[in-house]
């Protein structure tokens, strides 16, 4: 049942948990904020292959600066970094890194309940780590 104008839609009772669990997920590589491909699939319920799949056949709703593919030193990197992320090790795949406008696009073209739901949060996820990096901002002239 969708909620009528003037009722709030309902909020997940989980909400304050994955946010934290969603932050943490996020890395910085090349200068980006970026979940890696096992990562969002994970939220989104899907198999990584399937997530990768979505995105091939979507490659023009993925731009460079919405997705990227790691290089073989990043993946050492991550899997080195990311105790969660130690089974990529053994993959002869490189994993992408989706930027938080490519992780919304993601759950776009998979269309599921659960990927639209957890994409909200994702963005959430984002955007609450763009506010308190900007809190602990120091003026240039300092």
């Amino acid at each position: 049942m969708s909620p009528t104008a003037n009722e709030k839609p309902p909020t997940s009772p989980s909400a304050p948990v994955l946010l934290p669990r969603i932050e943490g997920r996020i890395l910085i590589l090349r200068g980006h904020k970026v979940m890696i491909d096992a990562d969002l699939a994970a939220l989104y319920g899907v198999p990584t292959r399937r997530l990768n799949e979505q995105v091939k056949r979507n490659r023009d709703r993925f731009p460079g600066d919405f997705m990227f593919q790691l290089d073989a030193a990043e993946k050492a990197e991550v899997v080195a970094n990311c105790d969660h992320l130690s089974k990529l090790k053994f993959s002869k795949t490189l994993p992408y890194a989706f930027t938080e406008h490519g992780a919304i696009q993601a759950a776009n073209v998979l269309a599921s309940p659960q990927a639209v739901e957890m994409g909200i949060y994702v963005v959430r996820a984002f955007v609450r780590l763009r506010e308190l990096a900007g809190v602990h901002v120091l003026p240039a002239w300092l």
